[in-house]
């Protein structure tokens, strides 16, 4: 509140993507110093691109001084890494501000969108909604990144709805004339096949058409909760510490953000597999008998299948040997374990049965950082770690894209790490740095 040290934000009055002075790599192959987001990054993945050339983004982005360094340490030698390639021109800043249109394209596969600075606004406002609850954890570490860097080093996804009643939005329609008309700044292949292509918009008055459509519309957080979050927090902390008036706005009000139409470009949702360290699979599937239909396959690959037709709730146990599948859990187990203060929507997802009704119920665990670990869409990785680790890989089917936009409209979330949408943009294409912004 103010007065009791508190600031007031300054507040858009609608969805807001304002244009910014990008930061891009002066390289021959933007392929060789880009990544994936750095939460799909595994610790073999961080050496690989390491070793692919020496200014790869991910030394920005997950850098590694000695592990007992502080959050503040660890990422002062990100700062000390971005300033460095800043004066030696392996990074340069464009000289006007854009809004830079993002093509991905691989047979089969299309996505186009906006990257710009979203204007941060809180939830209740219902502009830019989140659907999934975040951590601390993955806060502090990234608030610990953006605040010593005075950077965002990768945007986060947000999805909205481009159609009306008069027929596709101008933001959309302007997309797809850039990225078809245009020569791009930065076009290039990485090595999962996909092309990546970059063009910037400057006309004030192509950008205000922009922004005229959009103010309006509500957009969907799909992928970046935890970083969006972080957006909000310090930009928060930077209106305590600076003491900025309600009005002031500064570059700390707005995210890097990627917006994609998705009536032109419908998103992927894929699952978020869990693992219990230690959980041995056998006794994880003996306990769950107690609640569930459980069915055994001898090989991963049919249990995977069984669970794709399986109705939900559905869940398969894996790890070392066998595998179990879970259905038809008893109604009246399940109605006790759900929360009453849930809408029927939000209880009927696997996510939500699974961090209310299995982990608590049948295991006496909670599905949280210090005990479940996270494996994003590769069900024979999971499978594989829980192996490792003598524990059990509970593996999901993907909720529906209309499933999870329901609940977020009615201003629920859904449990952590429910969803990954993609395609997910490719980090180091272009950077945001406060200092021109």
């Amino acid at each position: 509140m103010p007065g009791m040290g508190t600031p007031e934000l300054p507040v858009p009055d609608g969805l807001v993507l304002r244009p910014f002075r990008g930061v891009r790599f002066a390289v021959a192959d933007a392929a060789a110093v880009t990544s994936p987001p750095y939460d799909l990054i595994s610790e073999g993945d961080v050496q690989t691109l390491l070793d692919s050339h020496p200014n790869n983004v991910v030394r920005l982005i997950l850098p590694r001084p000695p592990a007992d360094h502080s959050p503040a340490e660890r990422y002062g030698a990100a700062r000390d890494a971005l300033r460095a390639w800043l004066v030696e021109g392996v990074l340069v800043r464009d000289e006007v501000p854009a809004l830079y249109v993002y093509e991905q394209s691989a047979p089969g596969m299309l996505q186009r969108g906006l990257i710009g600075d979203v204007g941060l606004v809180a939830p209740e406002q219902r502009i830019v909604l989140p659907h999934e609850n975040v951590m601390p954890g993955p806060v502090a570490d990234r608030l610990a990144l953006m605040s010593t860097t005075q950077a965002n080093l990768e945007p986060i996804l947000l999805l909205y709805n481009g159609d009306d009643a008069n027929g596709r939005g101008r933001a959309s329609t302007l997309v797809d004339e850039v990225a078809t008309a245009r020569p791009p700044l930065v076009s290039t292949v990485t090595g999962d096949g996909v092309r990546h292509s970059l063009w910037a918009i400057t006309d004030p008055a192509e950008i205000g058409q922009i922004n005229a459509d959009l103010r309006p519309r509500q957009a969907l957080i799909a992928d970046g909760h935890h970083r969006y979050a972080t957006y909000r927090e310090l930009q928060r902390q930077e209106h305590t510490r600076r003491a900025n008036p309600a009005n002031g706005s500064g570059p700390w009000d707005f995210g890097l953000a990627l917006l994609v139409d998705s009536d032109a470009y419908p998103p992927d949702l894929k699952a978020i597999h869990r693992v219990i360290p230690g959980l041995p699979l056998e006794a994880a599937a003996e306990r769950a008998k107690r609640a569930w239909q459980v069915q055994d396959f001898t090989d991963l690959r049919a249990g995977l299948a069984a669970l794709e037709h399986a109705a939900e709730p559905a869940f398969l146990l894996a790890g070392a040997g066998t595998c179990h599948l879970l259905t038809s859990p008893d109604p009246a187990q399940l109605a006790k374990a759900m929360p009453a203060e849930r809408s029927p929507r939000w209880n009927a997802l696997n996510t939500s049965i699974l961090a209310e009704f299995v982990l608590p119920k049948m295991w006496d665990m909670e599905d949280d950082e210090r005990d479940v670990r996270i494996v994003h869409h590769d069900a024979r990785a999971a499978a594989d770690l829980a192996a490792a680790t003598g524990g059990t890989a509970v593996i999901l089917n993907a909720l529906v894209v209309e499933e999870v936009l329901a609940v977020a409209a009615e201003g629920e979330r859904v449990p952590r790490k429910s969803t990954s949408f993609g395609p997910k943009p490719r980090t180091g294409l272009v950077l945001r740095t406060f200092d021109v912004d």
